[in-house]
């Protein structure tokens, strides 16, 4: 693999002067202005006949404006600027590129690199609207330091408002930012940025690559939203989707110079069968050049500060994980079923990252467990930061929806949130976007339930099925966060139990917004109960940023008690202890604290108690109390303390 990847990138510096200038032609292709007023266009369409440039400028004439056909399958255009000085294509106007088929007809198409594209209330497709305003938004503030522990808020604009309606970049900046920030995240991972013409798809059937979602408001509105981010201290990561993209044609990449092939492997291999899209060819020598280009687009132009790489797994495979299951045998990792050259990609995307702008992250969204896949490439990994622990959900929804309490198994727990390779960083998580959507329960759905329609207020009696849900959505979060890995996210809204599902408006549901909203107000209400599990996520966050237990090493296991149900752990000099019992809770009971030897006695206060009145508990525990370490051996440990 190593081989493989060195000889692209040798080839990348001996015929295109380097990856730097190879992943800078984000400037050169599409339509781009010069200083002087000139457009300069170029496209690549190996499989076009000719190449024309036609739009309001010209007054849509698809002829007056021909391409000059170049080497390998590219076309430029020069358009010298009007005799005024001005540009020839004005700011705001529409475009298209013309493509003649070899069989003689013309495809009206949009341009690959296209920056802005909009849509008319009374149409269907997209048009292509050139971006080139007079004075763009300059970014006043710089971006954070690269982050030790990372506390993802994973969000999406669109529903970011408690309104039935798309939301705005606007809104998002001045109404959800300020609520992060007060939450303790210190990271934005953004969903459905890259322009998708289907709403519904949550921003994973991407039709313009290079086009920020105008749903949402302008490119402009987005970089002073990533700025303002970027002023609290807050990271911005784009959820990026290089693994397929839409089958629309029209306005996306599809059949872009008319044949089925061009950015995608032609026949079946360049489809996918569950997502019904089209998979791109990873060894072409200008697809490479278009996904690297469209990644450092991102990052110099709106200041994102890293990617989520989406559907890794689907790239890493020629079966695209479809039917299969991963054991962990390492025959699954290596052989003639792994696509060598989606990988190779993936190292040459995470090496141009570093190498220009090191202080970026990146992460996978792997479910196969590649190893050495959040390696450095150096060593021959795939140069991720972190990958998702994406088994940590599946077993909290199999634990909910299979056991009874007293059936929960605390060392398959502790296994599940552990089991991970050792210098292979990831992201621990009890609940994504994937279990907020239609035909999916988040977390508190699937505890709560029917409940949460009628006894979330404080003035209704305090049912065993709310009070169960609202302790153990805190407990599953606190555990997940400080064992699970050495990063954490959570899905806006589901910090304080968002009620109900996700659903986007489409065919299904009357094209109804009332689910794709995020009801922030809840929280705010003195007399619902979810103002408990929003202060209790907001003080863990504050917890970990004051003793970084991300950032530190593994933590020692000291117990997980079958009969007793409890779970004791240590890490970054905090001890961690749950009781998972339902209905029995203990006095003196002794857990191991990690020092060998004492040579003075360590006193222990309360920090964090998920039954304080302030989140909803019971307030069962003294908080003036302090524990003092004592010399008695515990669990194999010669000193340990009484809580």
């Amino acid at each position: 693999r190593y081989s493989l990847f060195y000889k692209h990138l040798k080839n990348i510096e001996e015929n295109e002067g380097g990856l730097d200038k190879f992943s800078e032609s984000y400037k050169t292709f599409g339509v781009n202005q010069f200083v002087d007023g000139g457009i300069y266009c170029k496209e690549w369409a190996p499989g076009a006949a000719a190449v024309f440039l036609a739009g309001d400028f010209n007054g849509w004439d698809p002829f007056s404006h021909p391409y000059k056909k170049m080497e390998y399958g590219k076309w430029e255009l020069f358009i010298p600027p009007g005799k005024d000085g001005y540009p020839p294509v004005p700011h705001g106007s529409k475009l298209k590129v013309v493509i003649r088929a070899q069989n003689g007809e013309l495809l009206y198409r949009i341009s690959p690199w296209a920056r802005y594209v909009v849509r008319d209330e009374d149409k269907v497709n997209y048009d292509w609207v050139h971006w080139s305003p007079p004075q763009s938004y300059i970014h006043k503030h710089p971006s954070p330091k690269r982050l030790k522990s990372l506390r993802i808020y994973e969000s999406h604009v669109g529903i970011a408002s408690p309104e039935g309606k798309v939301a705005s970049y606007k809104n998002f900046t001045y109404n959800v930012l300020p609520r992060i920030k007060d939450l303790g995240y210190n990271c934005v991972q953004l969903m459905a940025i890259m322009e998708h013409a289907y709403y519904a798809s949550f921003g994973y059937q991407v039709t313009s690559f290079f086009a920020a979602s105008s749903r949402y408001g302008t490119p402009d509105d987005l970089k002073e939203m990533i700025d303002v981010a970027h002023s609290m201290g807050i990271s911005v990561l784009l959820d990026v989707v290089h693994s397929h993209a839409s089958k629309n044609s029209e306005d996306g990449l599809n059949k872009f110079d008319g044949t089925d092939s061009c950015f995608f492997h032609s026949g079946p291999k360049g489809n996918h069968e569950l997502w019904d899209s089209r998979l791109f060819d990873y060894a072409n020598w200008e697809v490479l050049r278009f996904l690297l280009s469209n990644l450092r687009m991102w990052i110099e132009d709106y200041r994102f500060d890293g990617f989520r790489f989406d559907g890794v797994t689907s790239m890493l495979y020629h079966h695209h994980g479809i039917g299969t299951g991963f054991s962990g045998d390492y025959n699954e990792y290596f052989g003639l079923h792994v696509d060598e050259d989606a990988l190779c990609y993936l190292m040459l995307a995470n090496h141009m990252i570093n190498s220009l702008h090191p202080e970026c992250i990146t992460i996978a969204e792997d479910v196969s467990g590649m190893p050495a896949l959040c390696r450095p490439v150096a060593e021959g990994g795939g140069g991720f930061d972190y990958r998702l622990a994406m088994a940590i959900p599946d077993k909290w929804i199999q634990i909910i929806k299979e056991l009874k309490d007293e059936d929960w198994n605390m060392g398959n727990i502790v296994h599940t949130l552990t089991n991970r390779r050792y210098k292979e960083k990831y992201i621990a998580y009890a609940e994504s976007h994937d279990q907020a959507l239609v035909g999916d329960k988040t977390l508190a759905f699937r505890l709560m339930d029917a409940e949460m329609y009628t006894n979330m207020s404080v003035l209704s009696p305090l049912t065993s099925v709310i009070d169960r849900g609202i302790q153990l959505h805190k407990m599953i979060r606190l555990i997940t966060h400080a064992l699970g890995g050495e990063s954490y996210l959570n899905f806006m809204g589901n910090e304080f139990g968002h009620p109900e599902w996700l659903d986007f408006p489409r065919k299904g549901n009357n094209e109804s917004y009332h689910y794709a909203r995020r009801q922030f107000n809840l929280t705010e209400d003195h007399l619902l109960r979810y103002r408990f599990l929003n202060t209790f996520d907001r003080d863990m966050n504050k917890l970990e940023e004051r003793f970084g237990w991300l950032a530190s090493p593994p933590a020692f296991v000291s117990e997980k008690h079958e009969s007793n149900k409890v779970i004791a752990f240590e890490r970054a000099g905090l001890i961690f202890i749950f009781n998972f019992h339902p209905y029995q809770s203990y006095v003196d009971y002794r857990v191991v604290i990690w020092h060998s030897s004492l040579i003075v006695v360590f006193k222990y206060k309360l920090l964090l108690d998920s039954d304080a009145a302030e989140y909803g508990g019971h307030q069962r525990l003294d908080h003036n109390t302090e524990y003092f370490s004592e010399e008695y051996p515990h669990n194999y440990r010669p000193n340990s303390l009484m809580v």
